[in-house]
């Protein structure tokens, strides 16, 4: 590696360490790349110029052609008051005892990429990353592992560094990180450090909710998303920062469903992760009956759970804004979440009431939608044949998708209808347009310019209020079709 060749030129100690060589030694390719040496920042700075001084921790970031590498000085760290940041670091000429203030032995070995008397004209490439990076001489490279990683990484198990209180102690994030890993490669963690887990969850409030998101969201893009969650469930880290989740453990359901609330969120979850769903649809997935528990009335088989797609959409809004996800993939979710009850009984579904859907989420988010239905059958446990009438609704969609499903679609447009009645700008040219669309929806075919212009004056003699009263009308009948599923399914 260019960098371990230019600090070792200079007379400096120098190792890739961390995430990167547990990959390595897991056969996979690095996605990024950290480098300890016994250089000051100072030093390291002098060596590459393209560089910058990142933090107080004595981190550089080095930057090579599309590359960012993090060089940072052996340290030893200081106190963490905050339960994130240590106070203060010491600088160090030992690398173990930087690898000794690491979270997990799989991450607390360094990779001697680098040896003695090799020259660039050695190396044959073995790995590579974005172009260049490790490229190891014909002597294999050196793994240093004070502390057993390799073995843990055989055993599948996820041990702390030393004293797992401790360890958590200092950086409540490392509870995150612990079941995130757990989750990416299918590991267990060990007796000890999972018992340290359990005994500090409540120290990750010290955490700030983007830092817990990044690693919720890691989670969640897992193949074993599912698992991730419940041992955040286990762990009782689950219950601090995501309590409505938990709401739903225990909660049973009715006769649709043999899983209890939270066991099917997670199982639905999983589902859309086996799919390589993306994460609007895992999130919604997870949440679509977050509002179950809090809407149920009575229990057993015939329990019901009216409303709960209004009320999880709101809930859904606020969870994802308490852990600040960004407003497009809020609006998208809690989106999913609102409409994931939508009619589809084969027989009795009709283009109308699809093109309705349609305009209200949005035709680039269908499939998304769909797919959440997907996982909300399958996680239930008893999905019967509902597989076949979601590939009928997707027919459904894709055989009206290029009918008018919104009023920019329509033939005329504002100025058209106040050029035909004679009247200026005004709030009933709106409810005109909207009355148009209304029917417009019903039958595409009324989508002329001529039958619009001739269906706008016959319109003008209803007062703003009736117009507004016949959109509703309109609306209530495919909402009539909507409850009768609700009602079918005691949802």
């Amino acid at each position: 590696m260019f960098v371990l060749e230019a600090l070792r030129t200079a007379g400096y100690e120098a190792y890739a360490v961390g995430g990167c060589v547990r990959d390595f030694a897991l056969s996979r390719e690095p996605k990024d790349w950290d480098v300890a040496t016994s250089a000051k920042p100072d030093d390291i700075q002098k060596i590459f110029s393209k560089s910058f001084y990142e933090n107080k921790f004595g981190t550089v970031t080095v930057l090579k052609d599309s590359m960012e590498i993090q060089v940072t000085t052996y340290r030893i760290d200081n106190r963490y008051s905050d339960k994130r940041h240590p106070d203060s670091v010491k600088y160090t000429s030992d690398l173990k005892e930087d690898l000794t203030r690491r979270d997990f032995t799989m991450n607390a070995m360094a990779l001697d990429a680098v040896s003695a008397g090799d020259t660039e004209g050695d190396f044959k490439s073995r790995q590579q990353h974005r172009g260049t990076l490790l490229k190891p001489s014909s002597v294999s490279p050196r793994i240093i592992d004070p502390f057993n990683g390799q073995q843990d990484l055989r055993d599948k198990l996820i041990r702390a560094v030393g004293d797992p209180k401790e360890r958590f102690g200092e950086d409540a994030l490392r509870l995150m990180r612990a079941a995130r890993f757990a989750a990416q490669l299918d590991f267990l963690i060990e007796e000890n450090t999972l018992r340290a887990l359990k005994e500090l969850a409540p120290t990750i409030k010290f955490v700030s909710h983007e830092r817990i998101r990044d690693e919720l969201v890691k989670i969640i893009m897992s193949v074993r998303a599912g698992k991730g969650i419940d041992l955040l469930r286990e762990t009782g880290l689950l219950a601090v920062f995501l309590p409505e989740v938990m709401e739903g453990y225990g909660v049973g359901q009715n006769k649709h469903h043999i899983y209890d609330v939270y066991e099917h969120n997670m199982r639905a979850l999983q589902y859309a992760a086996e799919q390589g769903f993306n994460l609007e649809t895992r999130l919604a997935s997870l949440f679509h009956d977050v509002a179950k528990p809090r809407v149920k009335v009575g229990d057993g088989p015939n329990s019901t759970f009216y409303n709960h797609d209004l009320v999880g959409a709101k809930m859904t809004r606020q969870i994802m804004q308490r852990m600040k996800f960004s407003l497009s993939e809020i609006e998208k979710t809690s989106l999913l979440v609102r409409y994931h009850l939508f009619y589809y009984n084969v027989d009795e579904v009709t283009p109308s009431s699809v093109r309705r859907l349609i305009k209200n989420v949005g035709l680039e988010n269908m499939d998304d939608l769909i797919n959440v239905r997907f996982a909300d059958r399958i996680g239930s446990g008893v999905p019967k044949a509902e597989p076949y009438k979601l590939r009928h609704f997707r027919y459904m969609v894709d055989k009206v998708s290029k009918d008018p499903i919104s009023v920019k679609m329509l033939k005329i447009n504002g100025d058209d209808v106040m050029k035909i009645l004679g009247i200026p700008p005004g709030p009933k040219v709106g409810i005109l347009l909207q009355a148009l669309f209304s029917e417009v929806l019903d039958d595409p075919s009324k989508n002329e310019e001529n039958e619009l212009k001739k269906r706008t004056m016959e319109l003008d003699k209803f007062s703003a209020s009736e117009l507004s009263e016949m959109i509703r009308k309109a609306e209530e009948r495919v909402k009539t079709l909507e409850d009768e599923e609700k009602r079918q399914y005691r949802v």
